[in-house]
């Protein structure tokens, strides 16, 4: 196995997936594809593979076919201790072979010697001139993968359009069922996320990953470390943020345009804003922009599947999914960015700041501390729920007679039930707050009436764990009846963060 790299934080699953794949010791060509949103960390990852094995590693550019070839030909001469220039290729089958080492079509090659590695990156650019590349491939690897003593060979795929990546792989395109790896890199989880930051205080972890998220890449796009105490956050955000001369200023903008799809920048501009204002269903975001359910299928689909949005069922009816950012810097963006972009632009990012507050709380606070406690229920609460999870995700149930609705924020059913089904049990209860109140007795009984509501109905909710969680603490009488009970939990910024 690869020796690790010192540099690399985390990603220990992705390293050795990539290090097999790189030093298998199967015969002929083996196939990796690695997707990922912009700044995740891929390129960085994948170099350091190229290093440790001696591959060639490519970054496609966005050029004209003819240049990309010469760029390619260039990265192989380089490879070989050979000039720039050296090399001339017309077509991508010749350089293929030639950077691979394998024979003209027809003849036969031996499976002497190292393992060649070779990366593409930002392959999307490369198909949008040539997008005969899969086919090509697919020429390559049966060729290989049909001689028993076939030359190994290693060819890893890389690319930020989440869309286009997808689709090398779907349906009867020409590389499907030829990948052994097909790895989504993410960002990381916001414990994580606070690791690789060095940040020691929950409540500014809270924060920053609320604006940030777990994405590495930004940390090379800030000029100064996030700070200690959470009251000098404001001003590290107007400064790091909120200037146009900032990278991170305009980087909703260059997200959106890596997906080839995203051609109508207004319409998904505009669902984007209403998602990021609190618009969660179908009917309320189609209610913003001005459309109903049939013109938003396919902008929410493209938005989905490009990794702007998250699709998230109601765990109780399996209907009406709710839909969320998936990426903090784009709910920043739509949430103060665009709102105050005339402030900004002067200047202005202290009164910005002080206007966009009550958004700050209600569209970027609220809903991440919400995230957050679906994750941490889901993925690190322990063995305190006596049995594994399955899906956790929100839901609604709708008193009619009342003609009321009670949101829950938090559902947990037992690992092996599907969400929306009657008989499916029932784990967890959770109610989420990230105002700056504790939280009171009124609260628990809150959650004991739903999971009553819930036994009434004939759901199997009788014994479920009730959670509630706060960025504020809970108060004195709270705690000492939640202290007598084992179906009651507390659970703070301080308890998200513990490891």
């Amino acid at each position: 196995m690869l020796r690790r790299p010192e540099d690399l934080f985390d990603r220990t699953t992705e390293w050795d997936s990539l290090a097999e794949l790189a030093t298998s010791e199967q015969p002929g060509m083996l196939l990796g594809i690695v997707s990922g949103r912009r700044r995740h960390g891929k390129s960085f990852l994948l170099r350091r593979i190229v290093t440790a094995t001696g591959g060639l590693y490519h970054q496609a550019l966005e050029v004209g076919r003819s240049q990309a070839l010469q760029a390619f030909a260039d990265d192989v001469a380089r490879s070989r201790s050979l000039p720039a220039g050296t090399l001339r290729f017309d077509d991508w089958e010749t350089a293929f072979r030639i950077a691979l080492g394998l024979p003209t079509n027809g003849s036969r090659s031996e499976g002497r010697g190292p393992r060649e590695v070779l990366v593409i990156d930002e392959l999307p650019y490369l198909l949008g001139h040539s997008p005969e590349i899969p086919s090509i491939l697919q020429l390559l690897y049966d060729e290989c993968n049909q001689q028993p003593a076939a030359r190994r060979t290693t060819v890893v795929l890389c690319g930020s359009a989440l869309s286009v990546m997808l689709d090398l792989l779907s349906g009867a395109k020409p590389l499907r069922g030829r990948a052994r790896l097909d790895m989504r890199m993410r960002a990381f989880d916001f414990r994580m996320a606070a690791d690789f930051w060095h940040i020691e205080d929950p409540g500014v972890a809270f924060r920053v990953d609320a604006i940030l998220g777990g994405t590495p890449g930004y940390k090379a796009l800030v000029s100064s470390p996030p700070p200690s105490r959470q009251q000098d956050l404001p001003e590290w955000v107007q400064a790091q943020l909120m200037s146009p001369s900032r990278a991170l200023y305009s980087e909703k903008d260059y997200l959106l345009r890596e997906d080839p799809r995203i051609s109508d920048k207004a319409v998904y501009n505009s669902i984007l804003s209403a998602v990021a204002r609190g618009a969660h269903k179908a009917t309320d975001i189609g209610g913003v922009v001005a459309r109903d359910l049939n013109q938003l299928r396919y902008p929410l689909s493209v938005l989905e599947e490009a990794g702007f949005i998250n699709r998230v069922e109601d765990q109780l009816t399996g209907r009406r999914p709710l839909y969320f950012l998936a990426d903090p810097i784009v709910r920043f963006a739509e949430t103060i960015v665009e709102p105050f972009r005339y402030l900004l632009e002067e200047g202005e990012a202290g009164a910005a700041w002080s206007a966009a507050k009550p958004a700050i709380a209600s569209n970027i606070l609220g809903p991440h501390f919400e995230h957050l406690t679906r994750v941490w229920t889901s993925r690190f609460a322990g063995d305190r729920w006596g049995e594994p999870l399955g899906s956790v995700g929100p839901a609604v149930i709708s008193d009619a007679q009342n003609r009321s609705k009670h949101e829950i924020d938090v559902v947990g059913l037992a690992r092996g039930h599907k969400p929306g089904k009657k008989d499916a049990r029932i784990v967890v209860l959770g109610e989420a707050k990230a105002t700056s109140k504790k939280r009171t007795q009124s609260d628990l009984a809150r959650l004991e009436e739903i999971r009553a509501e819930l036994a009434k109905r004939k759901y199997e909710a009788q014994s479920a764990h009730l959670v509630l969680f706060s960025r504020e603490g809970f108060d004195v009488n709270l705690e000492k009846q939640a202290s007598t009970r084992d179906d009651v939990h507390l659970v703070d910024l301080a308890a998200l963060y513990q490891r």
